[in-house]
This record gives structure tokens, C-alpha cells and sequence, in this order.
């Protein structure tokens, strides 16, 4: 089992956020108000979702740049099933994440039998998803959202909102399936060492097909969380996950090429971002520099990547 997050990863990245919460508290009186931090589990929740769905794929050395479109699609048909057709919520929300890993499943098995590069098929799955999202909703949302749906993404115990309940079991049963189960190893082993993990006998287009319907099911359940929040449908759900998506794991230091993630830095990372951009809105400071500070860190996070594999290349 890889330990690299034990000895590199996750003590800076909580130092970070130990530094960033003390700051914020000294700093905007309105920060440790029991609302804010609702807001900002609130937001951490679907951002959590989103993260993993990248790191998946980053674990066999893919990328995936169609998890936002996927994310608006699966809002889009969950909630018009239930508006339109009036499907009861749990078949609904059942039938989303079917088609998350269903799309996922569609991504795997064309990188896989074309042999394409995974960024581009999914950049092509993601003008087709796009596609299909406004061609059902011509942009216009579906708001009439069931009441106990609307009611769980509102639902709060004082400062924990329920909707963080499923991004934890998520993280949980991510972390269980990655370091002890078989087709977990797998999915790093083919990141790592496609034509070893070959030769071992792994079966490395199913694995490849599996990193991505996982990828999907993720994305679908980080596009029905939004919906809850949101208590409506709307066709641009996803359309700003794409930045979050791959800053989140690489800063937790997963390996570009395959081969290594961490539940844990990536869940940590999604608390560093979460709070730098609490801690602007608080502050007042132009959106634009959320963004600007987004690309800063991924350029900073693969930076340092590339010098720790040099340096470990040359020892």
C-alpha cells in the first residue's frame, strides 16, 4: 500500500487549513457564525462528490473532462422525472445515478475499444451530454421539486447540514474499496504500471471502464445533492466542476499519470478550497480571483509534482 499521503500529503494540507480557519476567525467576525459554517459544509458536500468522481480516473492515469455536463444531465432527468412524470423520489434519485454510471460506463468502454486518449472521448461526451441537457430543457429549469427533497437540502443539526451524510459514506466506502479490496488495487495498479499489471494478469480494459463508471456515479450523486440544495433543476448544474475537479486531487497529490490518490488529501484539499473561497466571498474579494486562484494551485500542485519525480528519478 502506497504511504506517501502519511509522510507528505495531508500535514501540510491541515497545517493550510489550520492557518486558513485561524485567519478567517481573527480576521471576519462573521466566519464562525453558525450559519457560515453551514454554507460552507453545504458547499463542501457536492464539492467532495465532484473531487472524487476526478480522482477515479486519475487513479488509471485518465482524465475526465466530461463530469460537469454528465452532472447536469443527471440533474436534468432525475428532476423531470419527477416533475414531469411524477416518479417518487427515491426511484428518481435511483435512476440518476444509474445513468451517471451509465454514461460513465459509456466514456470507459469508448477510450477503452478506440483507443482515443480518455480527454478526448470525454470532451466529445461532454458537448453530447450538453446536448441532450438543453434539448430536454431549452435552458428553462425544472423547479417543482418534491417538498422532502427540497426539505433534505435545507435540513440542518445546528451547523451540520444532512446533505453531508452521503459525501461521507462516499468517502468512506472510497477509502475501504481503494486499500482493501482486489479491483481497488487493481485500479491503482493499472495507473501506475499498465503493462505490468497486464502481464499480471489484470485486466486492464475493465478496469479502465470500471475508474470511469465509478467517475460517473460520483458525478451523479454531486448533481443530485445540487439538485436538493438547489430545490430545482437547473440546466447549468456542473458547468463550473471542471477546475474544482482536477485541483482538488492533484493538490492532495494524486499522480497525473496513474498510480496513486488519497481519499484522505483530497478530502482535505476539498477543505482548503472550500475555505479560500468562504473566506473571499466574507472578505468581499472580486469572484475572479477564486478562479485565478484555483488555476495558481493546480500550476503549483503539479509543479511540485514534477520536481518530487524528478528528484526521486535522479536519486
Amino acid at each position: 500500500m502506497n504511504t506517501r499521503l502519511l509522510e507528505k500529503e495531508w500535514p501540510a494540507l491541515a497545517v493550510a487549513i489550520a492557518l486558513g480557519f485561524g485567519f478567517l476567525a481573527a480576521t471576519s467576525p462573521a466566519f464562525l457564525t453558525e450559519f457560515n459554517i453551514y454554507v460552507l459544509l453545504r458547499s463542501f458536500c457536492i464539492s467532495l462528490l465532484v473531487a472524487f468522481s476526478q480522482m477515479t480516473t486519475l487513479a488509471v492515469g485518465q482524465l475526465n473532462v466530461s463530469i460537469g455536463a454528465l452532472g447536469g444531465l443527471v440533474a436534468i432527468v432525475a428532476g423531470g422525472l419527477m416533475e414531469k412524470l411524477g416518479v417518487p423520489i427515491g426511484v428518481a434519485l435511483a435512476a440518476g445515478l444509474a445513468l451517471g454510471a451509465l454514461c460513465g460506463f459509456v466514456n470507459g468502454v469508448l477510450v477503452t475499444r478506440t483507443g482515443i486518449d480518455g480527454f478526448i472521448v470525454t470532451l466529445a461526451t461532454a458537448s453530447v451530454f450538453d446536448g441532450i441537457n438543453l434539448g430536454i430543457t431549452k435552458s428553462i429549469p425544472f423547479y417543482k421539486m418534491p417538498a422532502a427533497l427540497v426539505a433534505f437540502g435545507t435540513a440542518r443539526f445546528h451547523a451540520l447540514p444532512y446533505l453531508l451524510i452521503p459525501p461521507v459514506l462516499a468517502a468512506i466506502a472510497l477509502a475501504i474499496f481503494l486499500a482493501r479490496t482486489s479491483l481497488g488495487r487493481y485500479l491503482l495498479a493499472v495507473g501506475g504500471n499498465p503493462q505490468a499489471a497486464e502481464l499480471s494478469g489484470v485486466p486492464r480494459a475493465r478496469i479502465i471502464v470500471l475508474a470511469h463508471s465509478l467517475s460517473g456515479f460520483l458525478a451523479a450523486g454531486a448533481a443530485l445533492l445540487a439538485l436538493a440544495q438547489l430545490g430545482s433543476a437547473q440546466p447549468t448544474i456542473g458547468s463550473d466542476w471542471l477546475i474544482l475537479s482536477f485541483a482538488a486531487p492533484i493538490i492532495g497529490g494524486a499522480a497525473l499519470g496513474g498510480g496513486y490518490v488519497s481519499v484522505l488529501a483530497t478530502a482535505l484539499a476539498v477543505v482548503l478550497l472550500t475555505l479560500i473561497q468562504n473566506g473571499l466571498v466574507l472578505e468581499q474579494v472580486d469572484p475572479f480571483w477564486v478562479e485565478f486562484l484555483l488555476g495558481g494551485l493546480i500550476l503549483a500542485a503539479v509543479g511540485f509534482d514534477r520536481l518530487r519525480a524528478a528528484r526521486a528519478g535522479g536519486g
